[in-house]
């Protein structure tokens, strides 16, 4: 496919979305309060991680990237929504009180990770950001072309129950609904049109090694 017939789809990323922080600096030297290296930061990026990065690489392809996601009350949630729209990512994300926004920030030296902190909160929806939630994905609907559920295993589908409701919604609209699934119980995927593990998820569900089979 060209760039031209991506152009003409639009589609709706519903998921996990993260914000992928990188520190990056230089270790010259041990800590004398324990064994461990001292970073000396030089310099900082971020990126769209999660279902984030889903949406951009669709951007990257020239869709039209649509996101339906949580954020929580803090600074951070402008940086990712920042990210958003400088990559023309249509933003219809919804704030949970109940939630940091999603933050997982490296700490690279050496050519190498040297930590990771996460920023994370991995419970169920309240039933009144499960409500904003499905009014966004109702909005959304209306002009997409298909879906793709970003399951990071981060609490948006926490509840099956929840994820059916998304998944026949979108069906009775005609929209395919394709997953990136998440753990090794994929009931709540039931009635997905395609389910795209990469090899570690798909061993998990079949209980064997696919290098052995």
């Amino acid at each position: 496919m060209n760039g031209a017939t991506f152009s003409n789809l639009e589609i709706l990323v519903i998921g996990d979305i993260m914000l992928d922080r990188y520190l990056w600096g230089k270790v010259g030297r041990i800590s004398p309060e324990a064994p461990v290296p001292i970073v000396k930061i030089e310099r900082s990026s971020e990126t769209l991680g999660g279902a984030g990065n889903v949406a951009l690489n669709l951007a990257c392809l020239g869709c039209k990237a649509t996101i339906v996601g949580l954020y929580g009350p803090d600074s951070t949630a402008q940086s990712l929504r920042n990210l958003l729209s400088q990559k023309g990512i249509v933003d219809r994300l919804v704030q949970d009180d109940m939630r940091p926004t999603i933050t997982k920030t490296r700490v690279m030296a050496q050519k190498q990770q040297m930590l990771r902190l996460d920023e994370e909160s991995t419970h169920a929806l309240t039933e009144g950001t499960a409500d904003k939630v499905r009014a966004a994905i109702s909005d959304a609907l209306t002009t997409c072309q298909a879906v793709i559920l970003s399951d990071y295993g981060k609490g948006l589908f926490a509840s099956e129950d929840f994820v059916q409701e998304i998944i026949q919604t979108a069906l009775r609209q005609g929209k395919p609904v394709l997953v990136d699934p998440k753990g090794a119980d994929w009931r709540r995927y039931r009635s997905a049109s395609g389910v795209t593990p990469n090899t570690a998820e798909l061993e998990a569900v079949a209980g064997i090694s696919l290098e052995s089979s």
